[in-house]
């Protein structure tokens, strides 16, 4: 056949954009023409494999088709798509070359570029990565697997400069630049030496010529060569690479010196090779050894004298010089084999060597023939996407190639075989070129045009050079627009064998009536119609060839009756005859002619039939979408021309059947030449619903079904294997039992629902291809949904919770799977994919957390009425959420904190209305009294907004004001300011600031946007203050402190200021804590002069920095039992101070205490060695009695090394225990806590006598009842037996007889026992708060309260509930200072152990407590400062985080919680102030609150807790309702959300001794405090339904539906009410939608009210059972019999086919599967089976047979005809098509086949007996195949 003839479509004259983007940036153009290079590329080739994208300008981006080019000049590079620049790079230095890669089995694109020194690679959310180039590399290129390095030989460098090759990968993925513009310089050269390089190949690498990078974390490997059975380093700086291919491993080269091209196949070296230097790899682990590549030469060809790839160039007017760059490129052979393509200039051919590809174990090999090579003549050629678009072979699409032959024609190739010549269009000469895609327009150029280059193809679309030096943007017309016809296409391509489709394509493409694409602006309409005329002209040349030839008349005489006589009488007479030997010569001539003939007949006939087959398989496919319904008409005329030609009357009839109309047109004939039937879609789920996946179903899909890769059916694939999968199919490799391919995600199954539901998402088939789908053929997949909807596996992929309508799943499996920061930014295309365009909601629900949100709740405002706008910064504006809300309700107690813990404003002092002077004396007295609360409320401050704001790193950071002025309500709000000649205020607020400064600080959310060590400096005074000090210390507690630098650290400590360097040392500690960072312990030692060189000058160092110093050593070195440290620490506890205030050696001696505690935190018996006379020591700076006289060495060595100028606490072995009893308890409390030790117990003893209670401290006592519970952790058990076990008896005895007159004890003894009494219980409370902090153990906080009211009672009566349990009369015999002081320390206890629940009861302790004025108790600084610290805790960060009870953050607690209180503000002499804030490091986030996935929005949700089995209690499940604090992780087990309002969700866990997860930690299964939750529609939140009457839905429903205005067609309040009523239970759009619609007031004049009393009742059914998508279902179902009804009744054509009855039949089907048990169900079908039941019904009625369908079936069976009688013909010929569905009639053809069969047996029946037997066997639902 002529070639055929094409226009190319011209889409612009093409000039790179980035020429543009520069002049529209303003730079003045360059006149030079080499300094800038380009290339045009796919988007897909910088989308990742998993089609994945990072964000939606990216996904956007790349969705776009049009072209990509990246344009290089210099050091800068341009992303542009179409005429808008998508992203710009700015390098270091020149570019060199940029290309393309993906490393390894990441998915994700990156772009390389290479420099003089190093390699940058950029992936495609921008994030940089540079590899540094020690040695000289010359030129990359992309591989599958990585980055091939070529390395420039170093005596040649310079002189060969860089190889000038290029190849069709710059086309479309990379580029090169020269080096002369880079000022490469050759000095470079140095080798990559990884471990591995160095141990086995020594200085190989700087041999090697090609480098691998296959990872960005590892370095570049030596390239090995295959030869001759050995692997030796590619050496051979001569091969240079020209070409590479990043789908498959394969690399062209050429080498100068022999001058031949080559082709290598990159391998993983087999371990069965010799390798060089194999010797030394015997020493290396296997697991050590990376993965080693190899090349192996597969084709090389000698004789060219330049390489294949050299530039061809061509000067430009406009462009700078264009270089060809398609001379080496990857094609594809008619059968889609690879071949790999040489243009050769100087011979002007084209090379193709077609790749031989065979696979052995999983493996694919690549080799080349001789003979399986040919040549085209060419100047030009490059790989272009046109014939069959849609089709891959592996990796690989299927390639065109479209060449310029020397005769400057530009023709298109398929393989060996030329389609047709491209032509540029006529009116390209006249001007009139249209522009568009940013090109330039066309200038009027000569009408004499002639193609001389090729350049920038990208799929079909490729850039013409002309003879007059423009260059033209073209499209090669790839797809045709009509889906239709590029569906059939493919088809014939994927179920034709290669000869056939081979003359198909000729046929298509080439010079024939149809003209398929040949013109440039062909129609869908034209298209279809061309490609049908093709098929048609197949039949045409079938039916020619048939035809016989026409007799002569000399074969005429031959054959006469005359001529047979003569022949019989010469043969009876034994005479030869010359005419009988030429009837002989002529019969074998026409014999020969006959044959050929025949056998061409033959060849179109099997043509015909293959086509047949694939268009019938993609008519079957077509059928299973809704939305192809007029290419399913259009098909079926196609298929009914074939069918009628070929004799296929089965196939005609099958059509007819569905599309009744067509019988008018195609008459089926009497004969029957085939009687092969065809493949029914909707029959075969049909039968695998009925009888399951039995061999005789599997047998009879069609091949193109099964065949792997098939893309043009893989729509009917993937249900044939979505309903194999649900009726039992097993799963072998990648196929199903059933022969079909299916992609099964991952995750774990237990049932064939969820295979399904598995395989469902690992095809991407979501909702919205759900909802294509015939609502019959979709029945069986939504019942698999719904069956694994309530309770899905807990590790399938968030695609497939989305399938299932589980968002909330969803999010939580999206938070787990990736980074906190990244949830926000990530769109996953197949979570897009699965849910249907309206229910969109995947993305990240931002809890609101600040006052902007609430500003219309009335209840969350700080109203102060004596201020003038009624707002301030007093540090808790952000404190008021969304979240707390749904805490507390309406209530006000965070308002009420709030006030009470508010210092920004002046406080109120209540005086006259006329003062006189001794009342501003008063004023004065009363406001000093009052500054000692205000100054204390900060700490309080800090703890109840902790973590609660998220600031920007761009802002300053404000502190609010610390106001100690007060005001007089009497007159006026006047001010008052406490009077400067009185008191030092400024002195007085030095701490407080402080203190402010922390509480702003610890605002600041931990891990949030981290802060940076710029925004630290930024906020860093001119001169040092205690506000950036306390500022400093929040930083540290948060961990924030790591981004300082050591010069930073340096910097602060050289300002000589106090609290920032005592600030600075607490906060470095915390942020390093537990890592011996050594630059941060020289940091500290450099503060503890004790420890001094001898060499080192001596400093003046103030006590408070040393003794901060001391506690952030413990800090820094926590739980490593350091001997050094340890020892170091020992002997600071009865070292005296060498400070300037002797005063506050206790506290040094305590803070050395902790810090020796928390580093032996835990571990007393585990440290070996010196631990027993550590203890020896400790027990004697406490005052126990010595063991050993002698000094040990150990204290001998610490003492006299480290002891310069200052001396021990002690006087030969006499030991001041009054400075260094409390250090010392403190430190065994810590070095044994939890170990349950009775040793260290049984010395640690209670005094028993009144001796030993006159020798020990009342305060020495409590610290020792705190230290033994803290050892004996297990024993402590929240009851009052437990606290009066702790008491000896001679105290119980002598507190019991306080109030008897026989009481036989004196005064100073019953003042030592009452003192002693109360020091017990204060410390035996504390270990309580300890033992169960953060808790909310209700027996702990009952007991707490009630001795705190028994000693607030001793102090004032305020209760007289159970006062008889408790002693009475203490506070006769001891002051009232220790009753306070004991007092507030059980308060703080309870607060401690109700952290974080903001409970009721113990705050209207706190706020009386803390509103005590002078004269009902003490109102010192101390007892406010724990009131405020007590009221923090217990709404700890807002009541969103509380206390652990790990051993680090007992410890931090124990320094907080530390009972020797300050008496003023700036008291540090027994406990450093800034100590009081290490709580914070007890704290734990175990806040949950649960989200509405649907709406955003928190919401209350009942949860059922259960903890595992502990020593107190056995395994235990609660309620709980969100939000709330969950118990620790070391005993949580499992969380389930529960009640009939949400769908059930369970986290389970396994309970570990670890703390709880960090925010943003990925293993996080509560995703940062969020627990997403899906309310079930029909449910309303209990916001707005509190009271949860289960019954309500149906009421209501009920009572609107039943409404008879309905009825009545009146404007009722139906219209208003259904809508909201559905809007109220449900957010579903589709629900909503159609409650509005169907409440339209239109709707009352319809005379159809039983439909709309259907949609009501559907309405309510989908919404009572939570099935929204079955409304689709429910209508399509009805509406079907409703449509067959008015047909049957009326004489207008309605209805063209009977699909919808095939659809209805299935879904009878599956309903009968879910009766028997088939499908599995515990609910029953999903359509009520009463409903369903009645459509059968009501079908049958309808196809009851009448006189006239009688005639017609009888007619049919008969002789296969179908009524026709005019219109009424139509309707006929309808109704019986639906019968036939119906029932199952096989064709005609079957019946007179089975009939047949049936006459050979000895049955006495007549033909119609036999019909009507036949009949009978079809009313049994025998198959039709049998």
């Amino acid at each position: 056949m002529p070639v055929g003839v094409r226009q190319l479509t011209v889409l612009g004259e093409f000039k790179p954009f980035g020429l543009i983007a520069e002049a529209l940036d303003g730079k003045p153009p360059d006149t030079s023409t080499d300094d800038y290079d380009y290339f045009l590329f796919d988007p897909a080739i910088a989308r990742q494999r998993d089609n994945i994208l990072d964000n939606d300008a990216f996904a956007s981006a790349l969705s776009d088709r049009r072209d990509h080019e990246l344009f290089i000049r210099g050091n800068r590079i341009i992303w542009s798509v179409g005429s808008r620049i998508f992203k710009r790079f700015t390098l270091p230095s020149p570019v060199i070359k940029a290309c393309w890669c993906r490393m390894g089995d990441n998915s994700e694109a990156l772009l390389c570029v290479l420099l003089i020194d190093s390699i940058t690679i950029y992936n495609t959310s921008g994030e940089v990565v540079s590899i540094p180039l020690p040695c000289s590399i010359i030129s990359m290129w992309s591989l599958p697997f990585g980055l091939l390095l070529q390395q420039g030989a170093e005596e040649n460098s310079v002189m060969h400069g860089p190889f000038p090759y290029s190849s069709s990968s710059l086309g479309s993925h990379d580029i090169i630049r020269n080096r002369r513009e880079s000022g490469h310089s050759p000095h470079h050269n140095f080798s990559f030496l990884t471990t591995y390089d160095q141990l086995i190949k020594g200085e190989s690498s700087l041999l090697s010529s090609h480098l691998i990078l296959k990872d960005l974390l590892e370095e570049p490997q030596s390239i090995y060569i295959e030869e001759r059975g050995k692997l030796n380093i590619m050496r051979d700086f001569d091969e240079r690479t020209i070409w590479t291919s990043d789908v498959i491993p394969l690399m062209a080269s050429y080498n100068k010196v022999k001058m031949q091209h080559s082709v290598w196949v990159a391998e993983v070296i087999n371990s069965s090779l010799e390798v060089e230097h194999a010797s030394l790899s015997a020493t290396i682990p296997a697991g050590v050894l990376p993965k080693r590549f190899c090349f192996r030469r597969i084709w090389q060809g000698k004789g060219a004298q330049t390489a294949a790839s050299k530039y061809l160039m061509i000067k430009l007017s406009v462009l700078t010089t264009g270089l060809v760059h398609f001379q080496v490129f990857l094609a594809t052979d008619d059968d889609s084999a690879p071949v790999i393509c040489f243009l050769f200039l100087e011979q002007k051919k084209l090379l193709s060597l077609r790749l031989q590809t065979v696979e052995i174990n999983n493996e694919i090999l690549y080799d080349v023939k001789p003979d399986m090579s040919w040549s085209i003549p060419a100047i030009a050629a490059a790989p272009v996407i046109v014939t069959q678009p849609s089709v891959k072979v592996g990796l690989l699409p299927y390639t065109d190639i479209i060449v310029l032959a020397p005769e400057n024609t530009l023709v298109l190739y398929s393989g060996k075989h030329c389609l047709c010549r491209f032509l540029l269009p006529s009116s390209l000469g006249k001007g009139s070129l249209s522009c568009n895609l940013g090109f330039s327009e066309a200038a009027s150029i000569s009408h004499d045009l002639k193609i001389v280059g090729l350049a920038d193809a990208v799929e079909a679309r490729i850039n013409v050079k002309v003879n007059n030096r423009q260059i033209f943007r073209c499209a090669l017309r790839r797809s045709p627009s009509s889906s239709l016809a590029n569906d059939c296409i493919t088809a014939m391509a994927e179920g034709l064998t290669p000869s056939f489709y081979n003359h198909f394509l000729i046929l298509l493409w080439g010079d024939n009536e149809s003209g398929y694409l040949s013109k440039v602006n062909s129609t869908v309409d034209s298209e279809w119609s061309s490609f049908c005329d093709t098929i048609m002209h197949m039949c045409k040349k079938s039916s020619v060839v048939s035809q016989e030839i026409p007799k002569s008349s000399w074969e005429f005489l031959l054959d006469s009756k005359f001529h047979r006589n003569y022949c019989k009488i010469n043969s009876l007479i034994g005479l030869s005859s010359d005419v009988a030997l030429d009837r002989i010569g002529l019969d074998s001539m026409r014999s020969s002619i006959d044959g050929a003939r025949s056998s061409e007949k033959s060849f179109y006939s099997d043509l015909l039939e293959e086509s047949l087959d694939s268009l019938h398989a993609v008519y079957e496919s077509l059928k299973m979408d809704n939305l192809r319904r007029r290419d399913l008409e259009l098909l079926a005329i196609l298929l009914c021309d074939i069918a009628k030609f070929l004799g296929e009357e089965c196939y005609l009839d099958h059509y007819i059947r569905d599309f009744p109309a067509l019988c008018k047109t195609f008459r089926m004939g009497t004969g029957c030449l085939s009687s092969k039937a065809p493949f029914s879609l909707f029959r075969w789920l049909e039968n695998c619903l009925q009888r399951g996946c039995t061999p005789d179903n599997i047998n009879n899909l069609p091949l193109v079904v099964c065949k792997d890769g098939s893309s043009v059916v893989s729509w009917a694939r993937k249900i044939v294997s979505f309903y194999s999968s649900l009726c039992g199919a097993k799963i072998i490799g990648k196929k199903l039992s059933s022969g079909v391919s299916c992609n099964i995600a991952s995750g774990s199954f237990c049932s064939n629902e969820e295979v399904t539901v598995l395989a469902m998402v690992g095809e991407k088939f979501g909702l919205k291809e759900l909802d294509s789908l015939p609502s019959g053929v979709s029945l069986p997949l939504r019942h698999a949904l719904d069956k694994c909807r309530e309770s899905p596996p807990a590790d399938w992929p968030a695609a497939a919770y989305v399938l299932l309508g589980r968002e909330d799943l969803a999010l939580s499996c999206l938070t787990r799977s990736c980074k906190f920061k990244e949830l926000e930014t990530q769109t996953n295309v197949n979570l897009v994919c699965m849910s249907t365009p309206y229910m969109l909601h995947l993305h990240p629900v931002t809890i609101p957390s600040t006052v902007s949100e609430t500003d219309g709740l009335e209840s969350t405002r700080l109203e102060d009425t004596d201020s003038i706008d009624g707002s301030m910064a007093d540090g808790m504006e952000n404190i008021f959420s969304s979240c707390t809300q749904l805490r507390y309700g309406r209530d006000l107690r965070l308002n009420e904190v709030r006030c009470l813990l508010c210092s920004a404003r002046p406080v109120a002092i209540q005086t006259s209305v006329n003062p006189s002077a001794s009342d501003q004396d008063l004023q004065q007295a009363q406001l000093w009294q009052l500054a000692q609360r205000t100054t204390a409320l900060p700490l309080g401050r800090g703890a109840f907004t902790l973590a609660t704001i998220y600031t920007l790193l761009t802002e300053a950071f404000n502190v609010p004001k610390l106001v100690l002025a007060g005001r007089l309500p009497a007159q006026q709000n006047a001010t008052v300011n406490l009077d400067p000649s009185i008191r030092n205020i400024q002195e007085l607020k030095s701490w407080p600031e402080f203190h402010n400064a922390v509480a702003a600080g610890l605002r600041l959310a931990p891990l949030q946007g981290k802060v940076s060590r710029t925004w630290i400096s930024y906020n860093k005074p001119e001169e040092p203050n205690a506000v950036h000090a306390g500022l400093l210390l929040a930083l540290g507690l948060h961990g924030f402190l790591r981004v300082l630098r050591i010069t930073d650290i340096y910097q602060y400590f050289s300002q000589e200021h106090e609290s920032t360097t005592a600030g600075l040392m607490l906060g470095l500690a915390a942020s390093y804590r537990g890592t011996m960072q050594p630059s941060i312990a020289k940091c500290l030692y450099v503060h503890i002069p004790a420890h001094h060189p001898s060499s080192y000058p001596e400093l003046e160092l103030p006590t408070l920095l040393q003794t901060a110093a001391l506690m952030s050593l413990g800090l820094l070195f926590e739980g490593s039992a350091h001997p050094q440290t340890m020892q170091r620490l020992l002997s600071e506890i009865g070292r005296r101070s060498g400070g300037d205030n002797v005063l506050e050696r206790e506290g040094y001696a305590v803070s050395a205490g902790f810090s020796l505690g928390l580093v032996a935190l835990g571990r007393g018996e585990d440290t070996l060695g010196f631990m027993s006379t550590l203890v020896d020591r400790l027990f004697q700076y406490i005052g126990g009695k010595e063991i050993r006289n002698e000094r040990s060495p150990l204290i001998a060595t610490s003492v006299d090394e480290h002891n310069r100028g200052t001396g021990q606490m002690m006087d030969g072995t006499t030991v001041n225990v009054d400075v260094t009893a409390p250090g010392a308890m403190i430190a065994l409390a810590l070095m044994f806590l939890k170990s349950e030790s009775e040793v260290i117990v049984s010395r640690l003893t209670i005094p028993q006598t009144h001796f030993d209670l006159q020798y020990v401290r009342p305060d020495f006592i409590m610290l020792r009842v705190i230290a033994r519970n803290l050892i004996m952790w297990g024993r402590i058990h929240p009851s009052k037996d437990w606290i009066q076990s702790q008491i000896p008896e001679i105290v119980k005895n002598g507190v019991k007889g306080l109030g008897e007159d026989t009481m036989d004890i004196d005064e100073m003894d019953a003042e030592t026992i009452v003192q002693a009494y109360v020091n017990i219980v204060a410390g035996a409370c504390i270990s309580l708060g300890l033992r169960f902090a953060g808790t909310k153990d209700g027996n702990a906080q009952e007991l707490l309260y009630e001795y705190a009211v028994c000693f607030l009672n001793e102090i004032k009566l305020v209760s007289t509930t159970n006062r008889n349990t408790y002693p009475k009369g203490l506070s006769q015999y001891v002051d009232r200072g220790t009753l306070e002081i004991c007092l507030h320390l059980i308060v703080l206890s309870l607060s401690v152990v109700m952290a974080g629940s903001g409970h009721l009861q113990t705050f209207r302790l706190l706020r009386f407590l803390r509103n005590r004025n002078s004269v009902d108790g003490q109102a010192n600084y101390g007892i406010q400062m724990v009131v405020s610290l007590a009221i923090g805790f217990l709404f700890l960060g807002g009541g969103t985080r509380t206390f652990s009870t790990s051993n680090s953050s007992i410890a931090a607690l124990l320094i907080t919680l530390y009972p020797q209180l300050p008496t003023g503000p700036n008291d540090n002499r027994c406990h450093l102030q800034a100590f009081r804030h290490l709580y914070v490091l007890a704290t734990e986030a175990r806040w949950l609150q649960t989200v509405d996935v649907d709406t955003g929005l928190p919401v209350y949700a009942p949860l059922e807790v259960t903890i595992r089995e502990t020593e107190h209690y056995s395994e235990t499940s609660f309620c709980e309702i969100t939000p709330c604090i969950l118990p620790e992780r070391s005993i949580l087990k499992t969380v389930r959300v529960c009640g009939p309002r949400y769908w059930p969700q369970v986290v389970e866990l396994v309970p570990e001794n670890e703390p709880w997860w960090s925010l943003g930690d990925r293993n996080d299964p509560f995703h940062s405090g969020i627990l997403h939750v899906k309310r079930k529609v029909g449910a309303c939140s209990y916001v707005d339904d509190p009271i949860g009457c289960q019954s309500l839905l149906s009421r209501a429903m009920h009572k609107v539906f039943g409404s008879t205005s309905l009825r009545l067609g009146n404007d009722g309040p139906t219209a208003v009410t259904v809508d909201q009523l559905v809007s109220t239970f449900s957010s579903d759009p589709s629900l909503i939608v159609f409650a509005q619609l169907f409440c339209d007031l239109s709707w009352n004049s319809r005379s159809d009210v039983d439909f709309q009393e259907f949609c009501l009742q559907v309405l309510f059914e989908c919404i009572s059972k939570d099935r929204p998508a079955l409304l689709q279902v429910y209508l399509s179902l009805y509406t079907t019999i409703g449509t067959l009804a008015e047909q049957v009744s009326s004489s207008d054509f309605l209805v063209g086919d009977s699909l919808s009855l095939s659809s209805l039949k299935l879904a009878l089907s599956y309903n009968e599967a879910v009766l028997t048990g088939r499908l599995t169900t515990s609910n029953g079908s999903i359509v009520q089976s009463v409903f369903l039941g009645s459509l059968r019904k009501r079908v049958e009625e309808l196809l009851n047979c009448s006189e006239a369908l009688k005639n017609n079936l009888h007619n049919y069976l008969n002789s296969g005809s179908w009524p026709d009688d005019g219109s009424s013909g139509v309707k006929s010929s309808t109704v019986l098509s639906w019968y036939l569905q119906w029932f199952g009639v096989p064709a005609p053809a079957t019946v007179r086949t089975t009939v047949d069969k049936i006459k050979p047996m000895n049955i006495s029946l007549s033909p119609m007996k036999a019909r009507a037997f036949f009949l009978f066997t079809v009313y049994c639902r025998v198959s039709p195949e049998k």
